[in-house]
């Protein structure tokens, strides 16, 4: 067999029925933004802690939707509750009470 000097990467496909929503739905029910959002990325652009903390609330979504609970907690921590995200915001949603929200059922 010839090394052509690269390899292929495995699959990195979610399978979504085997992910537990659980949690996400409770979030839904507690927080019903979060189905609002359009990952529209307005939050993340404004926000101090993506440039020092990688903070990306977008991103946070899609792992709780995702089932990646660990990643979006991780992420999720380095955020300051500033509130530039909710200024923001063209959707208007309280990013702040979302990010405590997302803490109260995750944690």
């Amino acid at each position: 067999m010839v090394d052509f000097g690269f390899g292929i990467s495995p699959s990195s496909a979610i399978l979504m029925d085997k992910v537990d929503r659980s949690k996400f739905e409770a979030l839904c029910n507690l927080e019903p933004d979060v189905r609002r959002c359009m990952s529209c990325g307005s939050c993340t652009a404004s926000c101090t802690a993506s440039l020092h903390g990688g903070m990306n609330l977008r991103r946070v979504i899609l792992y709780l939707q995702r089932g990646m609970e660990a990643q979006a907690l991780e992420m999720a921590a380095s955020c300051m509750l500033c509130g530039k995200c909710i200024m923001v915001c063209p959707r208007g949603i309280n990013t702040r009470h979302l990010l405590l929200s997302i803490q109260k059922i995750y944690k």
